[in-house]
């Protein structure tokens, strides 16, 4: 009986519409699939139904589920109760290579956040209240002080990436963001500019498409608008009070000179939030937009030049801590201490406030908080987030059900200094990965292939 019924295993057939948004379609039709075929059959029909030259790997994704096929077909209608009648609809994808460690870099305090915006760099936020700028070869070639507080967050301003010059801005703890210039030829630093509006910790800073203007996210339930002029004369008074507070505390690296910076003030404020606000982006295709993420469970979307709030995506008990815009101008990512991952299409955001019931996202459930985002810079469907259990996880977004891939921070260093640190930073970029927190500095190569955008 048991060779009868490995042998009804073996020759069973399943119908299977195959679709994909990949470069490589198969023909519109219904297939016959054996029911023992696994990934690896699959795959290989692919290749072979399309004469492909060079070998792609594929991963396949059951669209009843929402899952990749980890298993053979039969058995995952077995798990599922889907009948082996049933026409099974698969799409396919490009498989996500497994990520390797490249390196990994100490530092005497937590990592914030991480930058691969300068090319062949490195650029770390710390708990100890630097900026930090590491090459190629993971070299310390310039650290930036003039914080007097914990630093939250790094902006490597656009419009500076192709010169020498390039201007950095951070945000902090100590109530204060802060505009740089780094020389990457005389690896030398100059303080530019203060920015002073929050009454508390500021939680992130970030910077338009063209480099012109920033946005502050604030503790204190405010956005602050900026633009990157750099003003003749302080457009803030220092409190006297606070005088000969600030000079003591105010500590130079490298020559760095922070008192001939100017005081800068915002263009305007952004209110409506009533919690801490722990992230503010702008739109990638509009920047008169911006969305914003706050503790108190609400996305929103504004209207930076009227000042306005133009949506509001209320989600019950779901404090949101990241953001993240994917490849795909109009979908947007969002990490919230209930441990998922919501993927939300701002088509959808309209001028009425409205809740799950009216456009659902889709979700992605986390073993642990997941507390920092960055989108694939090339696949319109990947986004990796990064845990407080110190994992890191790679998501396409068409399979809901788990991680297309996984890795440790720290993974491969020495067993004494890996530990199962917090991942508080993420930033992707040109099939590299740099992850900061607890653990540092940790650096992986992710490869990957683009796809066609949403």
């Amino acid at each position: 009986m048991a060779a009868q019924a490995q042998e009804e295993m073996q020759v069973h057939t399943l119908p299977v519409f195959f679709s994909t948004r990949t470069l490589y379609s198969l023909p519109s039709q219904k297939f016959m699939i054996p029911a023992s075929w696994k990934r690896y059959q699959l795959s290989q029909l692919v290749n072979k139904a399309l004469a492909l030259s060079n070998p792609v790997p594929f991963d396949f994704i059951l669209r009843k589920t929402g899952e990749l096929l980890r298993d053979s077909l039969q058995e995952w209608c077995h798990a599922t109760g889907v009948g082996m009648e049933e026409t099974l609809e698969i799409e396919y994808v490009e498989s996500l290579l497994p990520p390797s460690r490249l390196a990994g870099i100490p530092h005497n305090d937590w990592v914030s956040d991480v930058s691969l915006g300068i090319q062949g760099h490195f650029v770390t936020t710390s708990y100890d209240g630097l900026v930090r700028v590491f090459d190629s070869s993971q070299i310390l070639v310039h650290a930036l002080s003039g914080h007097t507080g914990p630093v939250t967050s790094i902006s490597v301003l656009s419009g500076s990436q192709n010169s020498d010059e390039i201007i950095l801005a951070s945000s902090s703890h100590d109530a204060t963001a802060r505009l740089a210039s780094y020389n990457t030829e005389t690896r030398t630093s100059q303080a530019l500019a203060s920015l002073h509006l929050h009454s508390s910790p500021v939680s992130s800073i970030s910077s338009s498409s063209s480099g012109t203007h920033l946005l502050t996210a604030g503790w204190d339930s405010l956005i602050g608008v900026w633009d990157t002029r750099l003003p003749s004369f302080d457009e803030v008074a220092l409190p006297s009070a606070d005088e000969g507070k600030s000079r003591k505390r105010r500590r130079v690296v490298d020559g760095d000179d922070t008192a001939s910076s100017k005081r800068k003030a915002p263009l305007s404020v952004l209110k409506i939030h009533t919690s801490r606000i722990t992230a503010a982006l702008f739109s990638p295709t509009d920047e008169k937009k911006a969305y914003s993420a706050s503790l108190d469970s609400s996305i929103r979307k504004w209207d930076i030049e009227v000042g306005i709030c133009l949506h509001s995506q209320i989600v019950a008990e779901a404090p949101f801590i990241a953001l993240a815009h994917l490849s795909a101008p109009d979908i947007l990512a969002a990490s919230s201490t209930d441990r998922t991952v919501r993927i939300f299409d701002t088509r959808t955001f309209t001028s009425k406030p409205s809740s799950l019931t009216s456009s659902a996202p889709i979700v992605l459930q986390h073993a642990s908080t997941p507390a920092s985002l960055s989108a694939s810079p090339t696949n319109s469907h990947h986004v990796a987030s990064g845990g407080y259990d110190g994992v890191v996880r790679i998501w396409d977004i068409r399979s809901t059900k788990g991680a297309i891939a996984s890795f440790r921070a720290g993974e491969g260093a020495d067993p004494e200094k890996r530990g199962d640190g917090k991942v508080l930073g993420l930033d992707w970029r040109d099939g590299v990965m740099a992850v900061g927190g607890e653990a540092g500095l940790d650096i992986w190569r992710v490869p990957e292939n683009a796809e066609e955008v949403l």
